[in-house]
């Protein structure tokens, strides 16, 4: 035998083969090798367990903020620039609180989330929506009629600035996020609220005229009319068209039937409940605020109990919901209409809403 041979040639090839098998089964038995069954284990319990804590994070995340007083609110952001509370400043000042608590509840901003489990959630970024949209009517009508004297008036510099950034896209992720709008839309109504108890030319105001309310309660009828006509869809309707009712001479772009059908998407329906706690939610503050800014013009109304109405249909829309998802029962059937019950409470208010601004018309 050749002693230079390699040492392969030199074992036999059955004991090779031995030696072979031999090696794949103590890989085998060897707990650090990356057995695929033991990686699947492990992952697949990973992610359950991901998804569990996924889930109770957002059962959190869902819960509604709780109500808060307006006017210990007034006093404590007028305290942390040294003023005193001024006409305007609970009903700025609530504003600001409200914005606040839509960026920095649980959670967050949910309404432009892109990643779990935000991303799962649709309950609490519609009641995000009902709330930013009666923040927007409110910052317009402060720009437009509550910091103006007449209509011939100039136009608060910071309410300019802040009401756009309100109106800024809802579900906008990033350059620039949704929520860095709104950051910078606290910044300039802080700075309109600083400067309410100035005097001079710096100065800012809130006129808390029976007109000037009447016009935003003006907003928030159509708002409140508009909920109500989406909720009571929930069951289907047959609708007659009243949209030329009352003038002969009026005309619209295109013919429209007579009668029409109007139901709510079943996918919608729990949405459209949700945006609705939402607006009277942030309703209910908003109104307690003007309660106290328009008080006199209330008592000389003896309108103030009409306001008080509206704010207890409003707060009594925010029960808690015992069931764990919104039912869509027909509206005599066996099963609970949770979308017609919301509506109830949204008409009723909406209806003390018209008597109100019937009241501030009147001399």
């Amino acid at each position: 035998m050749d002693n230079g041979a390699p040492a392969s040639e030199a074992v036999p090839a059955e004991n090779q083969q031995g030696l072979f098998r031999r090696w794949l089964n103590q890989l085998k038995n060897d707990p650090s090798s990356s057995d695929p069954r033991k990686l699947g284990k492990w992952g697949g319990i990973a992610i359950g367990t991901y998804l569990l804590i996924a889930a109770a994070v957002g059962v959190y995340w869902s819960g509604a903020p709780a109500h808060f007083d307006v006017s210990e609110n007034a006093a404590r952001y007028a305290a942390a620039t040294g003023q005193e509370v001024v006409t305007g400043t609970t009903t700025v000042s609530a504003l600001q609180e409200t914005i606040r608590i839509l960026l920095e509840k649980p959670g967050g901003y949910l309404h432009n989330d892109l990643f779990p489990p935000g991303v799962w959630l649709d309950n609490m970024p519609n009641w995000e929506y009902g709330v930013l949209v009666q923040s927007r009517d409110l910052a317009r009508a402060l720009r437009e009629v509550l910091s103006r004297s007449q209509s011939q008036s100039k136009e608060d510099v910071d309410l300019t600035l802040a009401e756009p950034r309100i109106n800024f896209q809802s579900k906008s992720w990033i350059l620039p996020a949704s929520e860095s709008e709104y950051r910078d839309a606290l910044r300039f109504l802080e700075a309109y609220r600083a400067r309410l108890p100035v005097t001079g030319g710096d100065s800012a105001q809130f006129y808390a005229r029976a007109d000037n309310l009447s016009h935003w309660l003006g907003m928030i009828e159509k708002r409140l009319g508009s909920l109500s006509q989406r909720l009571s869809a929930s069951v289907g309707q047959r609708r007659l068209n009243t949209d030329l009712a009352g003038d002969t001479a009026a005309a619209q772009s295109t013919n429209a039937p007579e009668e029409i059908l109007v139901r709510t998407p079943w996918r919608e329906i729990d949405d459209i409940f949700y945006e609705s706690r939402g607006a009277a939610w942030a309703l209910t503050q908003f109104l307690k605020a003007a309660e106290v800014d328009f008080s006199d013009v209330l008592a000389k109304k003896n309108a103030t109990v009409s306001l008080r109405q509206i704010i207890r249909e409003l707060e009594a829309s925010q029960a808690r919901v015992w069931s764990p998802i919104i039912l869509n029962g027909s509206g005599f059937g066996l099963w609970a209409n949770h979308s017609l019950v919301m509506a109830s409470y949204i008409s009723r208010a909406n209806a003390a809403l018209i008597d109100l601004r019937e009241l501030l018309a009147q001399g």
